[in-house]
């Protein structure tokens, strides 16, 4: 079920390069969050040594209220740059990829790095460089604080846009035992300057399902035509060595996120359901690279399970299942995938006729994410919450969104109606809308 959130004003910067005046420290909120999140903050030596992480992080952790036992982690890790870094602090409060982690009983993470403009982003994104040990230290001190010691322990779903997907790369080399599943969001290091190479891929590397998820006009962008280059190549490479992997470009979108959370979101589901251990602690369960569903690499096609597949298999992106791979094929046409299910009903609707305020509780839409409730009184309609959801990037959502796929605001459910006409009893309706504008019963 859904809890009522505290609205926190965070002052950010628009994703970009920019400069900002203010210390990122502003950003040290760790003492005003509760259960079910949990942070902690690393802050770096003033002179680390060789190998020490030089740029501060704080990491925020979200438990679905009432998980016996985390099964597993899903890891939101953002961009380069200051302006991905302050719109960050937000990841682990993202309802929809909250809802991926309560069915799956897994814990949301969203780091959020301290990374100043002018600072080298591989400071941070590759992981070589103390990322990781403090990743895995800060697990350690969420599993005290949480009460979760199975937190310090449980595999990893990797999803890392931009210089995320480099860190996810180099975490693919130090710990491929542990990822579950990896998206790579216009980023790899993968035949990258410092990045690695074949040769470089240890055992297990090869065995994890990924996604490598460029946008088309990347392909020839000055700048950005990198992660396309590479995202191919790596999908390319993987597969001559048949690991499951499957190039995706975005149809409609550049390096921005676009509406890919809605087949990040179904993969990664299936991903856990496939490789998480029946008995927690047991490693992960190994994919049949023969299983699956495949479709020619720089194609549209539909995918074919792989027992009745016709071409050559080492060429041909992999899918986990056949839900995933209709919702693959869907997105790589259209840059979406479509929903025709509606979002569950709310609840618990209050109203306060002291104040006019009007309050709810709602489960969000698992397939869609919630765009907006429709407010009525005596059946008929007197508002929006929000009143104008928008979203430049995508679908609009609930929360907003960010270039990174990041909630730019945190909601109350709550409507204040401004003409109540207190002296006569009125019944009001809460009606959920999602982001593909299916209405609730």
């Amino acid at each position: 079920m859904l809890r009522t959130l505290i609205l926190l004003a965070f002052l950010v910067s628009h994703l970009g390069a920019q400069s900002h005046p203010e210390p990122l420290e502003l950003h040290r909120v760790e003492a005003s969050y509760q259960p079910p999140y949990y942070t902690t903050l690393y802050a770096p030596p003033a002179q680390p040594k060789e190998g020490e992480l030089q740029i501060g992080v704080q990491y925020t952790l979200w438990i679905p209220p009432g998980l016996e036992k985390v099964r597993g982690i899903i890891v939101h890790q953002h961009g380069c740059g200051e302006g991905a870094c302050l719109k960050s602090v937000t990841a682990a409060h993202d309802l929809h990829w909250q809802e991926l982690a309560r069915r799956t009983e897994c814990a949301l993470l969203g780091p959020s790095f301290r990374q100043r403009q002018e600072q080298d982003c591989k400071l941070w994104c590759d992981a070589r460089n103390g990322s990781r040990d403090v990743f895995v230290e800060s697990l350690e001190i969420l599993a005290d604080k949480s009460g979760h010691p199975e937190i310090a322990t449980a595999p990893w779903c990797l999803w890392g846009h931009s210089g995320g997907g480099w860190w996810a790369s180099a975490m693919q080399l130090l710990d491929p035992n542990r990822i579950v599943a990896i998206w790579f969001q216009s980023g790899t290091a993968f035949s990258r300057e410092d990045g690695f190479e074949m040769a470089d891929l240890p055992e297990g590397a090869l065995d994890i399902p990924m996604i490598a998820n460029p946008g088309i006009e990347e392909k020839t962008h000055e700048r950005f035509h990198t992660a396309w280059d590479a995202s191919l190549a790596m999908t390319q490479a993987y597969r001559e060595r048949n690991a499951p992997i499957a190039f995706t470009p975005d149809p409609k979108s550049g390096h921005q996120t676009g509406d890919s959370r809605y087949l990040a979101i179904p993969f990664f589901e299936a991903c856990l359901e496939l490789r998480l251990p029946k008995k927690p602690g047991n490693p992960l369960r190994r994919i049949d690279p023969n299983s699956g569903w495949l479709t020619p690499i720089l194609s549209d096609d539909a995918p074919r399970p792989s027992s009745g597949y016709a071409g050559k298999a080492t060429q041909a992106n992999w899918l986990p299942t056949e839900a995933v791979a209709k919702a693959w094929r869907e997105f790589v046409t259209t840059g979406t995938v479509s929903d025709t299910t509606p979002p569950p009903a709310p609840t618990n609707v209050a109203f306060d006729p002291i104040t006019g305020r009007l309050t709810w509780q709602a489960d969000i839409d698992y397939e869609s994410g919630l765009r907006a409730f429709i407010i009525q009184r005596d059946g008929k309609t007197i508002g929006r919450f929000p009143e104008n959801p928008a979203n430049p990037w995508g679908r609009p959502l609930l929360q907003g969104m960010s270039y990174g796929d990041t909630p730019e605001r945190l909601l109350a459910f709550e409507f204040i109606d401004t003409d109540p006409l207190y002296t006569k009893e009125r019944e009001y309706r809460v009606i959920a809308v999602n982001s593909a504008g299916v209405k609730s019963d």
